[in-house]
């Protein structure tokens, strides 16, 4: 377990994984809040676990420490996009 602290993950991705993830990601995050009515406050934890679950077992299935670092930022990355749009939907009707 020790071992896990002391080396940094080589991590492969390629900006495919981004590409396919996050849209993936924010899909499912939006499904979970129209058909199971998730409320607004538990959307960052459904898309931090979609996302996890996609890096870990899609896009690095041999490497726990890549699929959690990576997993974390496509999280992020749909929830940027998500808070994001509805911010610049809210500022448009607002005028």
């Amino acid at each position: 377990m020790i071992w896990l602290l002391t080396e940094f993950p080589t991590i492969h991705t390629n900006v495919w994984d981004a590409l396919w993830a996050v849209p993936v990601t924010l899909a499912l995050v939006l499904i979970a809040k129209w058909v199971f009515h998730v409320r607004p406050a538990w959307l960052s934890t459904v898309s931090t676990v979609v996302a996890l679950v996609l890096s870990n077992f899609i896009s690095h299935p041999h490497n726990l420490s890549a699929g959690i670092f990576m997993g974390i930022f496509y999280s992020g990355a749909a929830m940027g996009l998500l808070y994001s749009l509805q911010q610049s939907y809210l500022a448009y009707r607002a005028k």
